[in-house]
């Protein structure tokens, strides 16, 4: 979950044909080709243990849709993207599946990442407001703030621990800008380490469902547990804070707490703590994971970083870079879009059949789970020239125009798209810009940037020197 969405960006997402329309005709329908590779007993959920990411790129070229195992489930792979957007546009697949069963435990089923119907359409109005366009301007001074913070904390030639540090501002931001808290470090850390723990274990939830045995007392089950907790506990804290403080700020925590249900009454505890638990948890996961790819590109393709300095400081005569510069910032803002084409932090998602329906020319039965990846849709040669290069020129608006409608949905597309996507991308534009021009940045000694999966992805462990320019 551009600026503005970006101009160029939006603009090429409105080229190309429309989506193939999903039917409820079954009749001389296909079954969906089997993915090689299946074990017994686990299906596919070793590949997707050991190497998903080849996996799951690879799918295409066995068809558009395909059906996986994963224990005794037969999932289904949507590969290209004209079947994503279909899939996201259509009212014959809601939210769930085994992404979503596996992140319960997590998000709970009362908050809007995981809601559907009419539940869902109401939790949208009430959060919208804090998303609007005119609603960014505001947060603004908060995000200058944190990103202007960030550098100054770093000092030229010392070791920068990324992962604590991307989780740290964009925590704050979040916290600062929509829950009005002032929150130290120490909850951005234990943000951190807790989510890690707890998005890599979800992972193995999904793919290797082993059910009872994850209840058994081993050692990363202990771990996976008191992760959890401690997760749910941070955000009973926040709610509790703001209940004794007897304050109102005009931001989205007030809004939860006077939100209204379908039938005009004050919406439940729980559904306040799993609301306030899909603001703050998944979306620092994924602003933080795209910080640390962000810290990643520029310490590999200096060339950019050096034209994203080059630009800060045409836009803003020398000045330090403020929000009002971020619409001008279009290679900085290109840059992003770029690393987060390459290294999407939300890289697998799953639906679920509400009826029997087709999808492509194939039969999909009611029930059934659909999963696809966004990771392997962004990087395929079938949709982007030198499509492993990371070229942020090809988001030009005359180059944008060649990419295939839904080939690029960093925030997912139709009633399930990130409210957010406005807000993400201005801070990580802001965050990009500030940085770049105060530092570059160099490898440091211990440093482990290749990817760590989870139901997100992040670098293992990026340790990197920022230097003067």
């Amino acid at each position: 979950m551009t600026v503005e969405s970006s101009p160029e960006f939006s603009a090429s997402l409105e080229q190309g044909a429309p989506p193939p329309p999903v039917t409820s005709q079954t009749t001389e329908l296909r079954e969906p080709p089997l993915a090689g590779g299946a074990v017994p007993g686990l299906g596919h959920g070793l590949k997707l243990v050991r190497d998903p990411l080849t996996f799951m790129a690879g799918l295409r070229d066995h068809g558009d849709v395909v059906r996986l195992k994963l224990g005794p489930k037969t999932v289904y792979a949507v590969t290209t993207p004209a079947l994503t957007g279909a899939l996201a546009l259509s009212p014959d697949f809601k939210i769930d599946g085994p992404l979503w069963e596996s992140l319960e435990g997590l998000l709970g089923k009362e908050g809007v990442a995981t809601a559907n119907g009419p539940r869902h359409r109401r939790q949208r109005r009430t959060i919208q407001p804090a998303f609007r366009m005119d609603a960014i301007p505001h947060y603004g001074p908060i995000m200058e703030e944190e990103a202007h913070a960030l550098t100054d904390r770093w000092k030229p030639g010392e070791t920068v621990e990324c992962t604590s540090e991307s989780f740290r501002i964009a925590v704050r931001i979040a916290a600062r800008c929509l829950l009005r808290g002032e929150y130290m470090d120490e909850r951005a850390e234990r943000l951190s380490v807790d989510l890690a723990t707890v998005f890599r274990g979800m992972y193995r939830r999904m793919v290797v469902p082993l059910g009872p045995l994850y209840r058994l007392p081993f050692p990363a089950n202990r771990e996976f547990n008191r992760a959890l907790a401690d997760l749910h506990l941070l955000v009973d804290e926040i709610v509790a804070e703001r209940r004794a403080s007897g304050q109102k700020p005009n931001d989205l925590l007030t809004a939860l707490l006077e939100a209204k249900d379908e039938n005009g009454d004050p919406i439940g505890e729980q559904e306040i703590h799993d609301q306030v638990v899909a603001i703050l948890t998944p979306g620092s996961e994924t602003v933080a994971s795209t910080i640390m790819w962000l810290l990643q590109v520029l310490a590999e393709h200096p060339e950019h970083a050096e034209r994203v300095r080059a630009e800060v400081e045409s836009v803003t005569g020398g000045q330090p870079v403020a929000f009002e510069h971020v619409r001008s910032l279009t290679h900085t803002n290109n840059v992003v879009m770029e690393a987060m084409r390459l290294r999407p932090a939300v890289w697998i998602l799953t639906r679920r059949a509400v009826t029997e329906t087709s999808l492509g020319g194939y039969r999909i039965p009611a029930g059934a789970d659909i999963v696809y990846s966004p990771y392997a849709i962004q990087r395929d040669a079938r949709s982007y020239d030198r499509n492993l290069d990371f070229d942020p020129d090809r988001w030009l608006p005359e180059r944008a125009k060649e990419v295939p409608k839904y080939a690029m949905s960093p925030f997912s597309n139709g009633n399930r798209k990130c409210p957010s996507d406005h807000f993400s991308m201005t801070q990580l534009t802001l965050i990009t810009a500030a940085i770049s021009a105060k530092y570059r940045f160099e490898q440091a000694t211990g440093s482990n940037d290749t990817t760590r999966v989870g139901i997100t992805l992040r670098p293992h462990d990026l340790l990197l020197r920022p230097m003067p320019w």
